[in-house]
């Protein structure tokens, strides 16, 4: 419909409006000291709380849920307005209360940035990136307003480029200049990436879609760019067509991937229209790669999660997310299904777009599942109490994690796996049509259940009205129980042989040691149940001898292969300042080292079965 307001009266509506609304906060963001890993952060309030005014930074970034304490790297925080100081006091551990002032007010203050992570920030020389829930104070009470913020080119570094989904309002060829967010949970979803940036681009479902990596100086032409649209393109447009069967069309209006390669590095965290990710320098293929090699299969399957989540978390959301809580836990018991299903799909669809194999996507699979049987955790915890407590926990880890918790990344795949498998065996329904019916009903911007998320026990629900079955038991044994899903007799059913090969022999003595200067081996954990715990090792633990020989990797080998049932094992070590000794039977831990294979010979049933689930013809 054409308005009928005039030009002239349609300025004037819109100021009559904005005289009754307070104006949004604007930031300026500049380099203050790159060697010293300091932002200068500038913010204006044009006007202010009368009564005084309050600041606050979060404690946590969604996606990474850990309270994290943002606040604590914010330094020399001061106030001003028109040019005169005002008072500022520190009032919580993360929020700033200003004197009342009589007119626009100003903040200045500088931000250490040294984490090289993709959860906060990080400037030196080379490259600067920055989370805004890390770096932007929000102004109490202006949050739902129009945020501005400027970021400024660093002087020593005019060949640095900017690459972020921001929206530009007035931006030099190099990205770097006016941006402008709805609000600031839309501020702080777009992270910044600055310094020599290589770009490659390509198209997916109608969207434009961007890699940019940080190359800090080293040669353009080591990454083969060529390969990499190709190869993500067709992982994006697997994404999109797994969504939107029909239509093929993105949920946003262009997507970014900000790729920052490290000595040892891995991770990425999602968000709305892009996504950080770490890598290895050799995660990334070089011209002259034939295959991929494994470091790139894991980027390839890295990019593929953090891509998955554009839909399955940043738009399909729990309840507990919608709103976030910016300044405290939001605990969940779904995790599994917003990271598990995640997971399970992230290898599956580069399956299916074909850039690695059957067996290669078995392989990983049967990482997951001796990853899953290996943790003890798994019988104290169920994945639905792992997800809620993940804030204390998985984030949290320690010598005693593996035994007391389990990953709903890694459990919850699996669950993800028994369902789809069940879908498939038992009705006409797969686990894409479940991603379906989430996306149409709580994420597509039509959702009718957008604003208040998936409910703690929508899934059952869900599950049954796409496939007609019952599934409170696997709910009650499986994900608030600790049983483990029955794998085994549904990938037999799928033409997948499921063997188990003897453990390396720390693992099958429930033993994990770090090598110290001089051979002498560090306990750093003991596995419940197993011998090293019989034993009485504990972490910290140094190794002294072993049937009194001295206690070297190539001797705890060379003996466990010879043990026999029965054998009493005598042991030496040191705690703290004091030699401890035991003796005690020897004895492995079962064996937990799973393969999977195609079978030779599946049935025609199996076959179909199989290339249908997979994606894939065999």
């Amino acid at each position: 419909m054409t308005s009928s307001l005039t030009p002239r009266s349609r300025t004037a509506q819109v100021r009559t409006q904005a005289d009754k609304t307070p104006s949004g906060p604007s930031y300026r963001v500049s380099v203050d000291d790159a060697h010293a890993h300091q932002f200068l952060v500038e913010l204006d309030l044009p006007e202010p709380e009368p009564a005084g005014q309050e600041f606050w930074l979060p404690v946590w970034i969604p996606g990474s849920y850990l309270v994290r304490e943002f606040a604590r790297h914010v330094l020399q925080v001061q106030a001003e307005c028109k040019g005169q100081p005002v008072a500022l006091r520190k009032i919580a551990k993360n929020r700033w209360r200003a004197a009342p002032s009589k007119g626009p007010l100003r903040l200045r203050y500088r931000v250490y940035a040294f984490d090289l992570s993709v959860r906060t920030a990080y400037l030196d020389a080379q490259r600067g990136f920055f989370n805004a829930s890390s770096l932007l104070l929000a102004a109490s009470g202006r949050e739902a307003l129009p945020h501005a913020v400027t970021l400024a080119r660093p002087d020593f570094a005019p060949h640095w480029t900017l690459a972020t989904t921001l929206p530009a309002v007035q931006c030099d060829a190099s990205g770097f200049g006016l941006r402008r967010a709805a609000n600031y949970d839309e501020l702080i979803d777009h992270p910044v990436e600055m310094g020599d940036l290589l770009r490659l681009e390509f198209n997916a479902g109608g969207v434009q879609h961007v890699m940019v990596v940080a190359q800090a100086g080293r040669p353009h032409d080591e990454v083969d760019t060529k390969r990499l649209a190709r190869d993500l393109k067709r992982i994006c447009s697997a994404q999109i067509a797994l969504f939107e069967p029909r239509r093929k069309h993105a949920p946003f209006a262009q997507y970014l991937f900000m790729v920052a390669p490290t000595a040892e590095g891995y991770g990425g965290l999602e968000h709305a229209d892009c996504t950080a990710l770490m890598c290895t320098r050799r995660s990334l293929p070089h011209p002259c790669m034939q295959a991929a090699d494994s470091d790139y299969r894991d980027f390839l399957g890295l990019c593929s999660h953090e891509y998955f989540h554009a839909w399955n978390v940043k738009r399909i959301k729990p309840s507990a997310f919608t709103p976030y809580d910016l300044q405290g836990e939001n605990p969940t018991t779904l995790l599994w299904l917003f990271e598990g299903f995640t997971a399970y799909y992230d290898d599956l669809l580069v399956l299916r777009a074909g850039l690695i194999t059957p067996q290669q996507y078995l392989d990983g699979l049967a990482r997951t599942l001796g990853a899953v049987l290996r943790t003890p955790g798994r019988l104290v915890q169920s994945v639905a109490e792992a997800s809620f407590d993940a804030w204390t926990k998985y984030y949290r880890p320690d010598e005693n994690t593996a035994n007391a918790t389990v990953s709903y990344y890694q459990l919850g795949a699996l669950v993800a796996l028994a369902i789809d498998l069940r879908l498939r065996r038992e009705s006409a329904a797969t686990l894409d049509d479940v991603m379906r019916l989430l996306w149409t009903r709580y994420g597509r911007d039509d959702a009718p259940l957008r604003a208040q998320g998936v409910a703690e026990n929508a899934l059952p629900t869900l599950l049954k009205e796409v496939s007609g079955l019952d599934w409170r038991d696997f709910f009650r044994r499986h994900v608030h129980g600790t049983e483990l899903p029955p794998l085994k007799t549904r990938l037999a059913d799928f033409g997948v042989q499921w063997t188990t090969q003897p453990e390396a022999a720390l693992d099958a003595l429930g033993l994990a040691v770090q090598e110290q200067p001089g051979g002498w081996l560090a306990v750093q954990r003991v596995r419940n149940g197993g011998w090293a715990e019989r034993a009485g090792l504990a972490a910290g633990d140094v190794l002294l001898t072993l049937q009194g020989e001295r206690a070297r990797k190539t001797a705890i080998e060379r003996r466990h292969a010879l043990a026999r049932a029965g054998e009493v094992w005598r042991l030496a070590w040191l705690r703290q300042d004091l030699e401890q000794r035991s003796e005690t039977p020897w004895f492995a831990l079962p064996a937990s080292r799973v393969q999977l294979r195609l079978a030779d010979k599946p049935k025609p049933a199996q076959r179909q079965r199989l290339s249908a689930w997979l994606g894939c013809t065999l």
